[in-house]
This record gives structure tokens, C-alpha cells and sequence, in this order.
């Protein structure tokens, strides 16, 4: 089976529909997939096995219809994404069968499990979602085995990750991330991620560690490929970060993780499947209200929660 998949925008979106990509390839071991998606969604998946040709797509529509064109006929295509961009793309593209996600069709369900359930309807079958799976590039992996600050070390690494790309209602407070982090210092070297918006936030954590007399740190926020944040939270002791998309990579590697939810549904979006997951919230009645900002501008599903609680939640893996 030629197939054609269109993935969804971010990363995280991108790992939770592992699950239903890993039942298509179970369904026909033959298939031959060809990608087409965001940067982020292609660097995230271009190391799948399956994959024969990969393709980022452009915003405008005349280059949308080209880039249909050119990539030829299908016998099956799947649009893991709703928007009308994606239909105008499932129009173009020649392909035999073609499936497009509904959002409003799947709901009340995690989100991993809202995606599963479309290519079960898509192809007919009645899988089960598995475990997250993303592919690592060996080559880079090979290369972590000193140590992800460049030196010798004995001690184990803990992650933080205070951004997210969907807007400031999600994100906790650097203070909050930095004394987590120096409390877990002597036990753990410190790398912070994020990406090129987040890099004010990772900086405001990084002098408050100075402050704090902590230097068994580094930060790498804005200087990490995809495939690169990939394979080294893959490589983590311990990650602590809000709803994210590396939280979703670091379910896909089993990475003890505890995740701090406010705005968002944690029961659509929490991390799928990890053995060794935390979720530390409030239960406010104002949550989850699902706004990129707090709309009643005291932030307090965030403000409310404190250092104390997240290192409590980190001894609960000993």
C-alpha cells in the first residue's frame, strides 16, 4: 500500500498519533508511507522506518496544489489534521481513498486514543493504541555517551522544560523551575530546553540558579534540532516540564516525568502510557479553561502550585 500522511502541526500532536502510524504498519507490514507535515511534525518522523519520501508543506495554496502534484498517486490517503488548508489538500491530492480527522467526531478521549480511533475507521480494523514510539537517529545517540553537558559525569540528568508553544496560561513559573531544580542538583546535572521563543524563560531559570550557587547546568534552549531535543530527552534520568510537546517525547522513551497541568485537559492530553508519570495541578473551577492566557488574568491554576509539591511528586518514582 502507497500511503500518504499528512501529520499533525506540533510535536506534540505529532507523537501521540505514533500509536495509530505503528497499527497502520501492523495492518499492512508492506506499506510505504510517504510524510508530509510542518518542519517540526517532519524532522519529528523522518526516521520511521516506512518512510520513502518526506515532504514540508508551505502555507500558500498555489504551492500546496504544486507539492500535490508532484508527489504522485496513493492508494490511501490520511489527514491527521482538520483544518480547511488540510481539505483543500485532500481535494488535490490523487489518491484512491482519502480520510481527513474530524475533530468534532472524536471526543471525550484522550488524544492518542482520538487518533487511533480514526484510522480504525479510516481502514476498517479495530486496533489498540500501543505505547508512543519514536524513532531516534542512531548515529546521533551514539554520540551521547559521554554526557549531554560535553563532560564526564557521574551524576544522572535531569530535564526541565518551562515553555510551550501554545501560550503563557500553560507555562510555570522560572523561580518555581529553578529552586525544583537546585533541590535536585547534588543528584542530578541540569540541562534546560526550549525553543528560540523560549529562551527569555530558560534564561530567567539559568540566573536564578547562579544565584543559587548551582553550575552543574546547561542551558540549551534555542540551540536543539528536533532531532536533536529528541535524542536527548530520550537520554534523561528525569524530566519535569508543563504540557508540552517534549513531554509527549519523553512518554515515547519512558523518561520519569512529571508534568505540571493548568489550562489544558490533562485527561485528553496527559502523557500516554509512561510508567514512571507524575501530574501535579489544581483542580480550580476555572480549569481547564483552554485560553493560550489566563482570561481572568490571576493565573492562579499555575501561581498556586509550588516547588514543594513537584519534588514531592519526584520522590514518589523512588
Amino acid at each position: 500500500m502507497k500511503l500518504l500522511i499528512e501529520l499533525p502541526t506540533w510535536l506534540g500532536d505529532c507523537v501521540m498519533v505514533t500509536p495509530a502510524i505503528e497499527n497502520i504498519v501492523n495492518f499492512d507490514n508492506e506499506v510505504e508511507i510517504t510524510f508530509i507535515g510542518s518542519f517540526v511534525s517532519i524532522e519529528a518522523m523522518k526516521n520511521h522506518p516506512k518512510v520513502v519520501k518526506t515532504a514540508i508543506l508551505s502555507k500558500k495554496y498555489t504551492d500546496l496544489y504544486k507539492i500535490s502534484k508532484d508527489l504522485g498517486d496513493f492508494d490511501v490517503f490520511l489527514s491527521f489534521r482538520s483544518s480547511l488548508r488540510s481539505k483543500f489538500l485532500k481535494f488535490s491530492i490523487s489518491a484512491k481513498k482519502k480520510y481527513q480527522f474530524d475533530k468534532n467526531k472524536y471526543i471525550n478521549c484522550h488524544q492518542v486514543e482520538k487518533y487511533n480511533n480514526f484510522v480504525n475507521d479510516s481502514l476498517d480494523i479495530d486496533a489498540k493504541p500501543g505505547k508512543l514510539k519514536l524513532y531516534s537517529s542512531s548515529t546521533f545517540a551514539a554520540t551521547l555517551s559521554e554526557d549531554t553537558l560535553g563532560v564526564k559525569n557521574s551524576k544522572l540528568i535531569l530535564g526541565v522544560n518551562p515553555g510551550a508553544s501554545y501560550g503563557s496560561a500553560k507555562r510555570w513559573y522560572p523561580e518555581e523551575f529553578s529552586r525544583v531544580a537546585s533541590q535536585l542538583s547534588n543528584e542530578y546535572d541540569i540541562v534546560i530546553f526550549g525553543g528560540p521563543g523560549e529562551k527569555d524563560i530558560a534564561m530567567d531559570i539559568e540566573k536564578s540558579l547562579i544565584e543559587k550557587g548551582v553550575n552543574n547546568y546547561q542551558n540549551l534552549a534555542g540551540r536543539t534540532t528536533i532531532t536533536e531535543l529528541i535524542n536527548r530527552i530520550s537520554n534523561l534520568d528525569l524530566f519535569i516540564t508543563g504540557d508540552s510537546g517534549p513531554m509527549h517525547v519523553a512518554a515515547a522513551f519512558q523518561v520519569p516525568t512529571v508534568a505540571i497541568f493548568g489550562p489544558t485537559k490533562d485527561d485528553e492530553t496527559s502523557q500516554w502510557m509512561n510508567e514512571k508519570s507524575f501530574i501535579v495541578k489544581k483542580d480550580l473551577e476555572c480549569q481547564p479553561c483552554m485560553k493560550r492566557t489566563c482570561p481572568l488574568q490571576h493565573h492562579d491554576c499555575m501561581k498556586l502550585i509550588k516547588a514543594e509539591e513537584v519534588l514531592s511528586a519526584v520522590k514518589s518514582f523512588n
